[in-house]
């Protein structure tokens, strides 16, 4: 059969496209309204940029896989095109980056017929790999080590002042670390005689929440000790000045990066003494744990976590972890 693979194993993969999508030729192929169309999926339809960047790797080696096995053109491609290279996917990685890769495509493609560029989505009736997670993996600490770490930080310091803020902001409001990072001062603001923080998460959704007592302290003092609160357009929280040091050390106006606040957190966490090896992530399933533990339901954490469903969130329900360990301690040997 034309224009069909003939074989199921994997060809090579097209580069990654780790900064702005590049057009695949199968697109290029297919005219101005289809490479306007598919431009338009990554600047308007994929607002995170972690998404985009493994939406635009995925599309990119399928399109090429496609050019490479014989179809002729974007219309050509079948759901045994996309079945085919998804099934050799499957042999070399795991099942959630396969389902995220599929997930590309279909998106991909449910745009370029909105568009018109192509009659159907051939991603459309082809199954992912079966994957089901009843518990994530990410280590969280037991309200003990988390006071311990707060506590730990010394707050006579901007430097501080901004760690304790932002480990307590990931915490007591469920923040991801992403959405924290990428909070301005204003987004800090006073609601009804409460102090409130605004988090724009995954898609450029804003969720605001009411802060927790400890995290009112730990912002006010940050804010004022620090002198930001004067900058209400700059970033909440900031890198430090080069030639400053950690421990007195000025703050900037570039905003912190991910790898930065992960290499912050390992350190006070060895300095705490906390064995645990902590990520960015902890501390949202930490809060949600504790919050579980102390009589909080499982919808009003999704909703404070601003998770669309409850299946997301009990991944980050730890409780069990205890009733196992409980559990273990009955062997009386």
């Amino acid at each position: 059969m034309s224009g069909f693979p003939v074989i199921l194993s994997p060809a090579a993969r097209a580069p990654a496209a780790d900064r702005e999508p590049v057009t695949p030729v199968l697109v290029t192929a297919a005219g101005d309204q289809a490479q306007r169309r598919f431009l338009e999926f990554f600047a308007a339809a994929i607002r995170n940029p972690h998404t985009r960047r493994a939406y635009s790797r995925a599309v990119a080696e399928f399109l090429a896989w496609c050019e490479m096995h014989g179809v002729p053109s974007l219309a050509s491609v079948q759901p045994l095109h996309v079945a085919t290279w998804i099934e050799a996917q499957s042999r070399e990685l795991t099942a959630p980056t396969v389902k995220q890769q599929l997930a590309a495509i279909r998106h991909l493609f449910d745009w370029l017929v909105t568009g018109q560029v192509v009659p159907v989505n051939p991603a459309a009736s082809v199954r992912g790999p079966s994957h089901v997670v009843r518990q994530g993996k990410t280590p969280v600490l037991d309200p003990v080590e988390a006071r311990l770490l707060l506590d730990s930080i010394d707050v006579s310091t901007p430097v501080g002042l901004r760690d304790r803020a932002l480990i307590a902001l990931m915490v007591y409001a469920f923040a991801r670390v992403g959405a924290a990072l990428g909070m301005k001062v204003e987004d800090v603001y006073t609601q009804n005689r409460r102090l409130w923080v605004r988090l724009r998460e995954k898609g450029g959704k804003a969720h605001a929440m009411p802060c927790h007592h400890n995290l009112e302290t730990y912002l006010h003092a940050y804010l004022d000790g620090t002198g930001i609160a004067a900058d209400p357009k700059g970033p909440l929280f900031r890198t430090i000045k080069r030639g400053t040091g950690r421990g007195d050390g000025k703050l900037t106006e570039t905003p912190l990066t991910q790898p930065e606040a992960h290499a912050m957190i390992c350190r006070r966490a060895a300095a705490a003494g906390i064995m645990t090896r902590i990520g960015n992530h902890s501390f949202r399933a930490t809060g949600i744990t504790a919050y579980l533990k102390n009589g909080g339901t499982l919808e009003k954490a999704a909703a404070m976590a601003n998770h669309a469903s409850t299946r997301t969130t009990q991944l980050y329900d730890r409780r069990r972890d205890e009733m196992s360990l409980d559990e273990v301690e009955r062997v009386v040997i």
